[in-house]
């Protein structure tokens, strides 16, 4: 049994580890020169792969509660995380908030990172809020039975959403500061999604659904708020114009900028 299950589940860390890359390439593909602090900008542009690639892993989760075949696929990984002994460890439970905590703690140890606090509260605060409509509203609706048979609530997994969510706002925050910082919270994120399996808590569906809902929660969130409260100078054109002139006696070029 475990030499069959041992491929499936690295197909599903594989998928996992894609979701993180192609979900944050889109973000550090774009840079803006402008300071990181009070100035704000709207560099954060979503593209098409943004959203279709995270919805997409989220259709083909929701496919592995109905599926037969995936269904013994999800159950496969179980076996294989899920110790025999009933061990837990319920880090998890106060884990998924570290990379949330470590913007604010940064910040107060005097690392800023790349907007001001009222910012970078606002857009988290648009995070959350839009996680949490989506993983509540998902649970009501599919109502999956947890692993551990407890309740009717395990799709998708709100501890790996919120997880997520945070690890994508501390890389907003310092991505052009440490790379290292930016993604630790990523680590942070995957390892509390494995333990919702670890913990009998959660399918490999529900935390990739997890995931993809966190990170794109973030994403919509540094995209709107600037377009809702205040206009961006990040895009504003630059025009130079330069016309000769002649008044009789001298020839010259005037030229004029605007912004």
């Amino acid at each position: 049994m475990k030499n069959k299950i041992t491929p499936i589940f690295k197909i599903c860390l594989v998928v996992l580890f894609l979701l993180l890359s192609s979900a944050v390439r889109a973000v550090d593909s774009l840079r803006c020169d402008m300071p990181r602090q009070e100035t704000f900008d709207d560099c954060h542009r979503l593209k098409a792969v943004d959203i279709v690639v995270p919805a997409a892993l989220i259709g083909v989760s929701a496919l592995y509660i109905e599926n037969g075949w995936m269904v013994r696929q999800k159950r496969a990984v179980k076996y294989a995380v899920v110790p025999k002994d009933g061990h837990k460890v319920h880090v998890d439970d106060y884990v998924q908030y570290a990379p949330v905590v470590a913007v604010y703690g940064l910040n107060l140890a005097g690392l800023r990172g790349r907007h001001s606090f009222k910012d970078r509260t606002i857009m988290l605060a648009m995070s959350y809020a839009t996680m949490g409509i989506i993983v509540n509203t998902m649970k009501l609706a599919i109502s999956e039975r947890r692993p551990d048979v407890s309740t009717r609530n395990s799709f998708p997994s709100g501890h790996t959403a919120t997880a997520f969510m945070g690890a994508q706002f501390l890389y907003e925050e310092y991505k052009s500061v440490s790379p290292l910082i930016a993604w630790s919270g990523y680590a942070v994120a995957a390892t509390t999604a494995y333990l919702r399996i670890y913990n009998d808590r959660h399918w490999i569906n529900d935390v990739v659904a997890g995931a993809c809902i966190g990170i794109v929660s973030t994403k919509l969130a540094y995209k709107l708020y600037p377009l809702l409260f205040r206009k961006s100078s990040c895009h504003r054109s630059k025009v130079l114009a330069a016309l000769p002139y002649y008044d009789g006696s001298s020839v010259g070029v005037s030229m004029s900028m605007t912004f």
